[in-house]
């Protein structure tokens, strides 16, 4: 989760806006914000990454908007 927050926002939407590598970006990053704090939302977060395919796409938008995952603060 750290890695994801310390690059540029510019990197962050590259990462998210390419089909395939945004869904092995979403994965990875969810993944290890659950290990470094296991939050109910940051649980959320991976079952709705694994499961709604396009959950990437929700969190494209959100991260233009609000520089953030939706449900990894």
């Amino acid at each position: 989760m750290q890695w994801f927050n310390k690059q540029s926002r510019l990197i962050q939407v590259i990462l998210l806006i390419i089909p395939f590598v945004n869904w092995v970006v979403e994965i990875f990053v969810r993944v290890t914000a659950v290990i470094e704090k296991p939050t109910v939302g940051n649980i959320l977060g991976v079952v709705l990454a694994i499961v709604v395919p396009v959950w990437g796409w929700v969190d494209l938008v959100w991260v233009i908007v609000f520089n953030h995952l939706c449900l990894a603060n």
